[in-house]
């Protein structure tokens, strides 16, 4: 018998889940696709909507969560809307509510792995990790996108989003004890692609759009120009979805250059807008594809 083998400590798989709004759906299709090839996290921890899916996972509720998120309509994604003039577009108030009271609200040491979150300290730019305190708090600050939903007040500071400093929080994934560190990264390909599909739609009509899209668009437009032939000018809404993508894209390819995860698992989610949170089976699905497309990686990596 190989003693030393016996005695070697069982390395520890840990998830990071980035941020990227609606398209964060993917993350329940790539846990389930890493679950039926046996890779299943010790660690999880989360920015923004990873936050969301991570605590659900670790709290044992991911199944449970994805029939909800797979039921939504977008009249659904419409009546969690609590407008605000205060901080964002939205207060955050009603969809946390029903998280809390449908899925989990309890420590965060009490879940059933242990779990992360990262926002990000409005008055001095610090990320914060939340470790310890509701599970609950945790993601609503971490998900506080700026110009969305407004920041909150969290132990004295105000939090927003967590992709403001690290939309894949791998440095946090090692903090935790992480010894496989398998990076979800939702903002790969959307680079340059959000503003690029406003040009194809005003080339052709007939491009499929969000019915979402298509209202905020209109109710958070531009002056349009006077003449047919000047430029086409973006919504507000448009601007700030591509200022975020820019954001996310530059900040995670700086991070992760300096502290590389052993493997990034891409999810192809371009086409999806920030608020398309309806169209959850096409964000599981390409979670489950990009996990296929990154076996050979987790292979090398997996332990056994």
């Amino acid at each position: 018998m190989d003693t030393a083998r016996l005695q070697r400590p069982k390395r520890k798989i840990g998830l990071a889940l980035g941020g990227g709004a609606a398209r964060g759906w993917a993350h329940i299709g790539v846990i389930q696709a890493l679950e039926a090839e046996g890779i299943r996290p010790d660690v999880v921890c989360g920015t923004s909507i990873g936050a969301l899916v991570g605590a659900a996972y670790a709290g044992g509720k991911l199944a449970q969560l994805e029939t909800w998120v797979r039921s939504l309509s977008m009249g659904d994604v419409i009546s969690f809307m609590d407008l605000t003039v205060n901080g964002g577009m939205l207060k955050g108030e009603r969809l946390m509510g029903y998280f809390g009271k449908n899925f989990l609200d309890c420590p965060i040491d009490e879940l059933d792995l242990p779990f992360g979150a990262v926002a990000t300290a409005l008055h001095s730019g610090a990320e914060v990790w939340l470790q310890e305190g509701s599970t609950l708090d945790a993601i609503r600050a971490s998900i506080a996108l700026p110009g969305l939903f407004a920041p909150v007040w969290h132990n004295g500071q105000l939090l927003a989003d967590g992709g403001l400093v690290n939309p894949v929080p791998v440095s946090l994934l090692r903090a935790m004890g992480a010894d496989i560190l398998i990076a979800v990264d939702l903002s790969a390909d959307t680079l340059g692609r959000h503003l690029a599909s406003l040009d194809s739609e005003a080339t052709q009509p007939s491009a499929p759009t969000s019915e979402w899209m298509r209202k905020l668009r209109s109710d958070f437009r531009f002056l349009r120009p006077t003449s047919a032939e000047s430029p086409r000018m973006p919504s507000v809404f448009d601007v700030l979805a591509s200022s975020i993508n820019i954001m996310q894209v530059r900040i995670t390819r700086s991070r992760m250059a300096g502290d590389p995860p052993d493997v990034i698992i891409s999810p192809r989610l371009a086409h999806l807008a920030l608020l398309d949170f309806h169209r959850a089976d096409i964000a599981i699905e390409a979670g489950q594809q990009a996990v296929q497309a990154s076996l050979p990686a987790l292979k090398l990596i997996q332990p056994g």
